[in-house]
């Protein structure tokens, strides 16, 4: 499909810079046959006893680095542990860096050129691994934000605004935006109303930022991420679809996880690798029923997946709802529920 046919546009000052406070107080439009103009603390209701939510439990790392290549400057997103203290990293100015160049991050902190790679990232090898490169991230590296959230100056805010209610397992350079506007309260009200709930985990890559270059979808080349089902969560989803319960995924990632997991019947099998699933028209989707995400960019492979979940036609009179109705987009916005 043309990748213009997934364009809209969009008033930039409805690019939320900050959550909502409480988070579930967001507002959320529900998209099924009619639009229905809701709020967050409403989901219960718009679900039914015995629907499961799927949640991704990926820990957003203080990724982005700022070092020194001699005197030059550089900035540096990790997006992908390579393992043994090696990371892939979109590096601004990454033409400049060859291998064997050494960017100094702070003291004791250092990463060393490994490889350049015709996608445009780099691999950087780390003299530490581990708990020491863990406290190196801590001490010099900073929240991966969007580019479309602007911040003249880091924001400590942004370490706990940008990682969910289930954050776990280290690992993400971007959070799994959905899970944003989940509470305690609202876990509770959803548990009250006989919805069931598990986690899994996807990694989230930086690549998630990156805008699709190409003109035609076929030519995209996704971006893999890694992920993991635990084999008693596939057991739960199964069993609650088999007694008549539907999946919810609470985000796109949480939807590509357990798409890549199902095979043609629907089942969700254990799951431990990568994946990168390309969702646009004409996909069959073999486990999710429904999906509560964010509004997203446009030319998106974000947009490209609701379109096909709920119809490209159906999405476009949605956003368009949602600009009317001053919705806030992107990942600090508002959310809405969709329906097949």
């Amino acid at each position: 499909m043309r990748v213009d046919q997934f364009d809209f546009t969009l008033p930039r000052h409805l690019i939320a810079d900050r959550p909502c406070e409480p988070r579930d107080a967001a507002r959320l439009l529900v998209v099924g046959a009619e639009l229905a103009d809701r709020y967050v603390t409403d989901l219960p209701g718009s679900l039914r006893p015995g629907d499961i939510m799927v949640f991704n439990d990926t820990k957003v790392i203080p990724a982005r680095l700022t070092g020194r290549r001699g005197a030059a400057q550089v900035e540096i997103t990790l997006h992908r542990d390579a393992g043994g203290g090696r990371w892939r990293a979109f590096a601004k100015g990454a033409k400049r860096l060859k291998p064997g160049d050494v960017v100094e991050f702070g003291a004791d902190f250092a990463a060393t050129v490994a490889a350049k790679h015709p996608e445009g990232d780099v691999t950087l090898a780390f003299g530490c691994e581990g708990e020491a490169f863990r406290a190196g991230l801590e001490r010099w590296g900073s929240t991966p934000l969007p580019p479309y959230i602007k911040r003249r100056t880091t924001d400590p805010r942004d370490r706990a605004d940008y990682q969910t209610m289930f954050a776990r397992a280290e690992g993400a350079v971007a959070a799994p935006t959905a899970g944003l506007h989940f509470t305690p309260r609202l876990m509770q009200a959803l548990r009250d109303a006989g919805i069931d709930w598990v986690t899994v985990t996807l990694h989230v890559g930086a690549g998630t930022f990156l805008p699709v270059k190409v003109e035609d979808t076929n030519d995209h080349v996704m971006h893999s991420e890694w992920g993991t089902i635990a084999p008693d969560a596939a057991e739960r989803l199964n069993a609650a679809r088999d007694r008549g319960g539907r999946i919810v995924a609470a985000g796109t990632t949480s939807l590509r996880l357990i798409e890549s997991a199902a095979d043609a019947a629907g089942r969700i099998a254990p799951f431990s690798g990568e994946t990168a699933l390309f969702i646009t028209p004409g996909y069959r989707f073999r486990a999710t029923d429904l999906l509560f995400t964010n509004f997203h960019l446009p030319r998106s492979t974000l947009f490209m997946l609701i379109a096909a979940f709920a119809g490209l036609e159906r999405m476009q009179r949605a956003y368009a709802h949602a600009i009317a109705q001053n919705y806030r987009f992107f990942s600090y916005g508002d959310a809405c529920l969709l329906q097949p």
